[in-house]
């Protein structure tokens, strides 16, 4: 399946209905208390771009991709990420099988900031230690949420909301740290990543999937928990 078509599969009212199904059998699988509230976290790795000057190829004109994140740990399921970020994105028609009229070709370079808020979910019940628990020390996850993001290029810049929507894999290195593996593609509602000049080239009305902006980003990320929750709670008069 080319990765086009993947994409246009990929909407996010269907993990919306994939991430409600998981939250009723969450309750059915009984996740535990996390046993710290909040983690604060990084994430480095590369970006890529998807628009009118690349259209196949995700990584064609890799990026440096990096964020700040900042999670409440509702429990060993579930947890809210919000996070800050940036991403450089490049791209060259040139490279394309496409033709655009009179035979013109665009390149771009543009440095985007995102900013948005998601809801995690975990396959298993995420901790470390107490196995009378079921706690597991690694555990896939999906996300999905909503932001905006920022993009300069050409001199000019522009601001749209997206869709973030992500998958990854979490390992718990000791008892408050954790190690990562995210990949992400957020959808932009807007034309403009890619700078003014690649706007509309076809003339042809923008929807969700046509003359809208993809960017990706694939990060190895780290994390630190803090925040204990409280075991032994006693009420004094």
């Amino acid at each position: 399946m080319k990765l086009k078509q993947l994409v246009k599969r990929f909407t996010p009212l269907r993990l919306f209905m994939l991430l409600s199904l998981l939250a009723t059998c969450t309750k059915a699988l009984y996740a535990q208390e996390a046993a710290y509230r909040y983690e604060i976290g990084a994430g480095l790795g590369m970006s890529g771009y998807l628009g009118e000057a690349n259209t196949s190829s995700l990584f064609r004109h890799p990026g440096f991709a990096g964020t700040a994140t900042f999670r409440y740990l509702i429990n060993t399921r579930w947890a809210l990420r919000g996070s800050i970020g940036m991403a450089s994105l490049s791209g060259n028609s040139a490279d394309m099988k496409n033709v655009y009229p009179d035979g013109k070709t665009y390149t771009f370079k543009s440095t985007l900031y995102d900013f948005n808020a998601r809801a995690e979910f975990n396959f298993f019940n995420y901790g470390i230690g107490e196995t009378y628990r079921k706690l597991r020390r690694w555990t896939p996850y999906l996300a999905l949420g909503v932001g905006f993001s920022a993009a300069s290029c050409d001199g000019s810049t522009a601001v749209a909301a997206t869709i973030p929507m992500c998958v990854g894999v979490r390992y718990k290195a000791s008892k408050r740290v954790n190690l990562g593996i995210e990949f992400a593609m957020n959808k932009v509602f807007g034309d403009k990543v890619d700078g003014k000049q690649l706007t509309d080239l076809y003339g042809i009305k923008s929807s969700f999937i046509k003359n809208t902006d993809w960017y990706s980003t694939l990060m190895f990320t780290i994390g630190y928990e803090f925040g204990e929750r409280c075991k032994n709670c006693y009420y004094v008069d």
